[in-house]
This record gives structure tokens, sequence and C-alpha cells, in this order.
């Protein structure tokens, strides 16, 4: 007696052990390459965080002194228009530090590479408004990104000892990035944004993390531009 196709001589369907395996083979692929995938991703932000141990304080007048900060790009409101709240505690960090005598300057490092949007002008007014000389705040409008902001520093702006003001998680990967690109470096902590205010925020630093390995060990980055060297007081 001929049998249909997938069914034997008892009428069970001989197909379905078979393919049970292999859906059970896909998953534990697929399950692997997962666990494979967050184990680089807190891999990465742990290597940074422990890397950064010690170095990101919170307490101005704690911080080594050194001749400029610089000021991590940030802008004043969200694409949708609510306000950003990283953005005031990052200056008001670099203002006390400032204050505090630690640094003689400040540069304001961001984003200026479309019309209408200029991070470090509004991070500069927000410093004069906080009491920070005019003289003394230096700004750096081809920080695209952290590295780039990085490697400015001392290749733009002459800086081989800084102190990077942002929130904590940003300042571990800029001390990262930093011991990568040869230069000393301490950062503040500006006041923290709880994860429930930003949790997009949060999620998309644990992949910046991995891209800063990536740049530094595999893909050997640098800033999209550099240029002539600029002058801090």
């Amino acid at each position: 007696m001929k049998c249909r196709a997938g069914i034997d001589a008892t009428g069970k369907t001989a197909e379905i052990p078979r393919m049970t395996r292999l859906w059970k083979h896909r998953g534990w692929l697929a399950a692997a390459a997962m666990s494979g995938l967050l184990a680089i991703i807190f891999g990465c932000e742990a290597w940074i965080a422990q890397n950064a141990r010690g170095r990101c304080l919170d307490d101005p007048g704690k911080v080594p002194a050194a001749h400029a900060a610089v000021v991590l790009g940030t802008s004043a409101r969200l694409p949708d228009g609510r306000v950003n709240l990283f953005f005031r505690p990052r200056l008001e960090a670099a203002a006390a530090l400032y204050h505090a005598g630690r640094v003689q300057a400040l540069i304001v490092s961001g984003d200026n590479s479309r019309p209408g949007y200029d991070e470090p002008s509004e991070m500069k007014a927000m410093l004069v408004s906080l009491g920070v000389p005019e003289a003394r705040i230096v700004c750096d409008f081809a920080g695209f990104r952290t590295l780039d902001t990085v490697v400015r520093a001392r290749e733009v702006f002459g800086q081989s000892r800084v102190v990077f003001v942002s929130q904590p998680f940003h300042n571990a990967r800029a001390l990262y990035l930093a011991d990568a690109f040869g230069i000393e470096a301490w950062g503040l902590n500006a006041r923290d944004v709880p994860v429930s205010l930003s949790l997009k925020t949060f999620l998309r630093e644990k992949l910046a993390c991995v891209k800063a390995v990536l740049d530094v060990h595999l893909l050997h980055t640098r800033p999209r531009f550099l240029g002539a060297p600029v002058s801090v007081p």
C-alpha cells in the first residue's frame, strides 16, 4: 500500500520528529546568538565602567586641576521640542567646576552640522548665564560625536590633560576614549536623569559603548574634521 507523503504505513506523520528537531536546532542557535550579543553589549559597558572607576567624581572641589574642561555636547531641547533633561545639569556642573577654580577655561563641544542646530552656542549661552566669563569659553563646533570631541581636545585645542563634564555614563565612555588617544583625563559627573525619563538615551548608550570599543580596537576611527589649532585662554 502506498502512503501519502509525510504519512507512514501506520497513518502517523513521519516528518514531524525531523521538523521538530530542526526547529529546536534553530531555536538553540537563535538563543545562543542572542546570548552572545547581550554578552558583548554588557561586557563592553562593564569594561568601560571599570576603566573609569575612581576617575569620575561628583564633587567639583575634588576634581584634579587642569587647564581646561571639555563639556560634552548636548542640546537644550529634544527634536520633538521637549526640554532636554540632560542639558541644564551638565552646564551647571561645568559652571561649578570653573567657579571652584579647578579649571581656567571651558571647551563646549557639540554638533553644529545643520542650519538651526547649534549645541556649542546653546551651551555657551547657558554658561554665561551661570556666571562664567564669555572670554573663558571656547566653542568646538565639530564635536559631532564623543570620539571627535575627545581627539579634537588634544589635536585641535592642544589639551593633553582635561576634565570631561557630562552625566556619569557619558563621562566613562569619554575617559575610555581619552585613554586610547593618550589624554590624561577625569570626569565631573553632572546630575543624572532617571532611566524612566530617558529610556531611549540609556539604551542607546549601551550600543555606544560597543561602538567605542570597536572604534578603538578594530575600526581605528578618526574624527570627521580636525582643522587648524585653536588656542584656549
